[in-house]
């Protein structure tokens, strides 16, 4: 069982910046395949960056150029820094680990990006 912890959304203006959190309590980090999805009000889930356990980088169009994913092995710790936010990037982030056929969600961390 892999239990994930969103922290670090929040408030911020356009053209600003936040660094969002995914903690796993897992001894099996090392193995998991982490993503970064987002929900928008009204939308379904949508995949926004993913970081394999190769290191193996992705992201969505919208994003990349903004959004910087990234993992720290040894804190259990999977991040997604996010530069130049715009209002349309408002929207309930989670994380994601998938190990093979299993997967993991967390519960989400709001970020609202108005002026």
């Amino acid at each position: 069982q892999v239990q994930l912890m969103e922290s670090g959304g929040g408030l911020v203006e356009p053209g600003g910046t936040l660094r969002l959190a995914c903690t796993a309590s897992s001894r099996i980090f090392d193995w998991l395949d982490m993503y970064w999805y987002r929900q928008r009000s009204g939308g379904q889930r949508e995949l926004v960056a993913g970081l394999t356990i190769q290191q193996d980088a992705s992201y969505k169009d919208t994003v990349e150029g903004r959004f910087t994913v990234s993992r720290d092995n040894a804190k259990n710790v999977l991040y997604l820094d996010m530069t130049d936010l715009k209002p349309e990037d408002t929207a309930v982030y989670y994380c994601k680990a998938t190990n093979g056929p299993m997967y993991y969600w967390g519960q989400g961390t709001q970020v609202t990006v108005s002026a």
